[in-house]
């Protein structure tokens, strides 16, 4: 008696694609498993950048992140905080910044959309491939903001009374070093990015 050539076939086809949903599910079990424990990355975050992007906060795993907070209509400390990551991206040379992300997220979803992110970025002329300036919803800005060690209060005329932190990020999430200088490069925070960039 032959064997059906077709049985055998889909047979194969069959076991094929289950050995590559076992691979996949395998590899996706052990990249969710090897997350360390103190990973800003554990925190479920959909933010939608500039560009009009959505992404989650954990997708960024992998790179080296510089993550801070703002909010596009603040005059004063906000620019400063975008002074001090530019400054400090410029301390890098140009192989360590391709290497480096940077995400900065609104305290303000109700009037930060696209539009004004998009507005911020060109104005301050943020490289679109490397930066993300974001935002999400009210809940989620309280719990990074509360992750990061940020404080902030809305005032009565809709502006926010915060801290100012930069926050360095290692590839998986863990915080490195943070820095609270404005306007200019802290020697000390630029040298812990150097070596996050530089670790194997």
């Amino acid at each position: 008696m032959h064997a059906n050539p077709l049985r055998w076939a889909l047979l194969g086809v069959a076991a094929a694609l289950l050995l590559l949903y076992s691979v996949a599910a395998a590899a996706q079990e052990a990249s969710s498993a090897a997350l360390p424990g103190d990973s800003l990355y554990q925190i479920e975050l959909p933010l939608t950048d500039q560009t009009g992007r959505q992404f989650a906060f954990a997708s960024l795993r992998g790179r080296t992140q510089l993550v801070s907070m703002f909010y596009t209509s603040c005059r004063y400390v906000c620019p400063l905080i975008i002074d001090t990551l530019k400054h400090t991206e410029a301390a890098l040379d140009e192989a360590q910044r391709a290497r480096l992300g940077v995400v900065v997220v609104s305290f303000d979803p109700a009037r930060d959309d696209v539009e004004a992110l998009a507005s911020v970025a060109a104005k301050r002329r943020l490289d679109a491939a490397r930066w993300h300036l974001a935002r999400t919803d009210e809940d989620h800005v309280r719990t990074l903001a509360a992750a990061l060690d940020i404080q902030y209060r809305r005032l009565d005329d809709g502006e926010f009374n915060h801290a100012s932190r930069v926050i360095l990020l290692d590839r998986d999430g863990r915080v490195l070093a943070s820095t609270g200088k404005l306007g200019e490069a802290d020697p000390a925070f630029v040298e812990a990015v150097r070596k996050a960039l530089a670790a194997p």
